[in-house]
């Protein structure tokens, strides 16, 4: 009974997906709500998510040359207003400072939204000669971004990001680190989260504010929407210019830099939730897992019970982060409890087991429970996570492939998206009416223009005439 009574309280992602997302985070204890409109608190297990992300992502960063720097919160409103069509892209979700204590400021300070415009500052005073250049570097921290609707990690008024800001001496340059970026991004989210992304540019009219072009990972939501899941801009030469950054090239000439900016944030966690959830709750792929593996002991009470749970334990502690459950619930609630938190594997051990000399092994992915000797057990974990990790992948690709369908008219464009919601490839003349139409129509926007091009037909869906690319369309988080 304690099982059906903890997964109720789920409601099932095939009834109200949006609905079984927010029980999702709540129940798994991702986060709570405060006492702040659109801000949430990270709990120790959702927090912990997010270290991990950290850790393999910066140590990626690290390896490609990028150094970790920090820079104010806080942004002068005259900085910001030095790159016009930077502002009036973040215009409407900025936060202002206007008083410190009780007295008004001469200066608004906006808080930082994103930190381009603070780069951009330092950069003016520290880069003079191309002996200078590359400057690669990047920041974890919070942004703000004042939000009308919020959802948990999806969009919230504060958030926790990695941002890299560099400087090139050329626009060469500055592009292979633009898509260098991204490749980082795509990999890790394959690797690592068992999410595999579509690669691409995205139109002008979905791009960075500011930016010459915006590069984007895309991936595809259980309930067929699709989510921004990184992206690396290459900035040009054009906030160089608006922040006066030079430098003098090898022939004593000045030149402007060309920068590049690449941001992933918390949002990345409900991207994990959402293609990887079932409706008994998280399902965590096991190389972002805080806890891979869970000892559940069975008939605790009985005697040599919890003294071969803890052997077990410390052996698996050299292969795994282990977790050994010896509170005073019974066993059918532990084991939900920790298929809602998405645990890897669960090893069930009581007297009966011990006597064999062994331990049943559950996967969280499937279900499936498999009986291993305890002589060979960190083994089996071992091979198990393993298999778990890929499988989450291959299952994921199978779900966005069977949800990836083409279209060569708006008819057949709009049947698809109100029927079976997922990517839509459809090819488009580049004209940003065409997209504006597009959007009012069905809801849909463009995602990208994939690296990766197919000729569907020579027609753009939208107006019929010549076709110049395909893009990836859907409706989106």
């Amino acid at each position: 009974m304690a099982k059906e009574k903890l997964v109720t309280a789920i409601t099932s992602m095939e009834d109200d997906f949006a609905q079984w997302y927010t029980d999702v985070v709540k129940k798994a204890e991702l986060i709570d709500y405060s006492s702040v409109r659109g801000c949430m608190i990270l709990r120790p297990n959702g927090y912990a998510i997010w270290e991990n992300i950290q850790k393999e992502l910066d140590r990626r960063f690290k390896e490609t040359g990028v150094e970790n720097v920090y820079m104010p919160m806080f942004i002068p409103e005259s900085l910001l207003q030095r790159e016009k069509d930077h502002v009036e892209g973040f215009a409407p979700e900025v936060a202002w400072v206007t008083h410190g204590g009780n007295e008004k400021l001469q200066e608004r300070l906006c808080v930082r939204p994103t930190s381009e415009t603070l780069f951009c500052d330092l950069y003016s005073n520290i880069v003079q000669s191309y002996r200078d250049l590359p400057k690669l570097y990047n920041q974890w921290c919070s942004v703000v971004r004042w939000e009308k609707t919020t959802r948990p990690f999806l969009r919230s008024m504060e958030f926790l990001w990695q941002e890299g800001h560099t400087a090139h001496a050329t626009a060469e340059e500055a592009e292979e680190r633009t898509i260098q970026m991204l490749n980082v991004y795509a990999d890790f989210c394959e690797q690592v989260l068992a999410i595999p992304m579509i690669k691409g540019r995205k139109s002008d009219k979905e791009k960075f504010a500011g930016a010459h072009a915006t590069y984007t990972i895309e991936a595809l939501m259980h309930d067929g929407k699709a989510l921004q899941s990184g992206t690396s801009h290459n900035f040009g030469d054009g906030f160089a210019r608006a922040f006066d950054i030079q430098y003098t090239d090898k022939d004593n000439k000045l030149q402007y830099v060309h920068q590049t900016s690449w941001g992933l944030s918390t949002r990345i966690i409900g991207a994990v939730i959402m293609v990887h959830g079932d409706n008994s709750g998280l399902v965590l792929p096991p190389r972002i897992a805080p806890t891979q593996v869970v000892i559940v002991p069975v008939m605790q009470q009985k005697e040599g019970v919890l003294e071969k749970a803890n052997e077990v334990k410390e052996k698996l502690s050299k292969i795994a982060s282990v977790m050994l459950d010896d509170s005073d619930k019974s066993p059918g609630w532990k084991f939900s409890e920790h298929e809602m938190r998405g645990i890897p594997v669960r090893v069930e051990l009581g007297p009966r087991d011990i006597a064999n000399n062994q331990a049943v092994l559950a996967r969280r992915d499937t279900g499936e429970r498999i009986t291993v000797s305890l002589d060979s057990i960190a083994e089996e974990v071992t091979k198990l996570l393993d298999d778990i990790q890929s499988s989450l992948l291959e299952k994921a690709r199978k779900h966005r492939d069977a949800h990836t369908y083409t279209a060569t008219s708006m008819e057949e464009f709009e049947k698809i998206i109100k029927e079976t919601p997922g990517f839509i490839k459809a090819m488009w003349c580049g004209d940003e009416a065409c997209e504006l139409e597009i959007k009012e129509k069905t809801g849909a926007t463009s995602r990208c223009m994939p690296f990766e091009q197919e000729e569907i037909s020579d027609k753009c869906v939208c107006c019929g005439k010549k076709a110049k690319t395909m893009v990836y369309w859907g409706k989106a988080y």
